[in-house]
């Protein structure tokens, strides 16, 4: 059973401003019934421009009700100005903590919040732009470096308890590492840089590295991969089978096999797909 704190049990058993303002003047709206947690938020200002009345419907958890309660509370009486810079963290510490299996709760509706904001400033929802990593929660690299970055996130299951990616299938597992090495720039140059490799070297080491390190990877979900050719510091490859065809195949192709190859060879290296 999850350690709540007794704020967070208040909030869920007596949560606050649960509802929908109808003539509200900002509405935001995320998650997704299929992904197990929904949230929508409405506000509704003063003649002062500030937060009057606001209110929230959730379909979730009770760190999902909890964290949606406590936002509400924070929100009342504060300009937008305030209001959004209020940050998951935020919410969290006014619950005096949330397990951190949960805090993807607060991330939610830290979420909710940037998008009833920009609804009532007519600004068009902005989207964290990206390829999608995570099929089973529809989280894109973008999305999980935001959160990597602003919650210092360490670990496949730290990113996982921030934006739920990973928590499905877990095909996406060597994706999300990847794109943490990458934030913390966590490459290791294994080749000395006193000592260049002649490009014959160069060649049978991404050859040994693709058949040891990554082939087999890519044959447990029904991929593949050939090299076709090595031009210098570029790498040419064709991926075959599910990879060929899978939408993350560009997340694939960088942040896994452009990684790997970078980590085993050289840090110089650029992985290009060959159709």
């Amino acid at each position: 059973m999850w350690d709540y704190t007794e704020k967070v049990k208040d909030h869920f058993l007596n949560p606050r401003n649960v509802g929908d303002i109808s003539d509200a003047d900002g509405v935001g709206e995320v998650g997704s019934m299929a992904c197990g947690d929904a949230l929508r938020l409405t506000f509704k200002l003063d003649k002062d421009k500030r937060i009057q009345d606001v209110k929230f419907q959730t379909f979730g958890c009770a760190s999902a009700i909890a964290s949606s309660s406590a936002l509400t509370e924070m929100l009342k009486g504060k300009t937008l100005e305030e209001a959004e810079v209020i940050t998951n963290d935020d919410i969290a510490e006014f619950l005096g903590g949330l397990p951190k299996e949960k805090m993807h709760c607060s991330v939610m509706g830290r979420d909710a919040l940037e998008k009833a904001i920009q609804h009532y400033r007519g600004e068009a929802e902005k989207k964290l732009d990206g390829n999608l990593v995570c099929e089973c929660f529809g989280v894109t690299d973008k999305e999980i470096e935001r959160a990597i970055r602003e919650n210092d996130l360490k670990s496949i299951e730290d990113v996982t308890n921030y934006v739920k990616a990973g928590g499905g299938c877990g095909k996406c597992h060597d994706n999300i590492q990847a794109i943490i090495n990458e934030v913390y720039n966590k490459i290791p140059v294994i080749a000395p840089a006193s000592k260049r490799m002649t490009n014959i070297q160069r060649i049978k080491l991404i050859e040994e590295t693709l058949e040891r390190e990554i082939r087999p990877a890519l044959q447990k979900d029904g991929g593949n991969i050939d090299l076709i050719d090595v031009d210098g510091d570029h790498v040419y490859v064709k991926l075959i089978g599910t990879c060929a065809s899978c939408k993350a195949s560009q997340i694939t192709l960088k942040h896994y096999v452009e990684s790997r190859l970078r980590e085993m060879v050289t840090p110089e290296l650029v992985v290009e797909e060959v159709k």
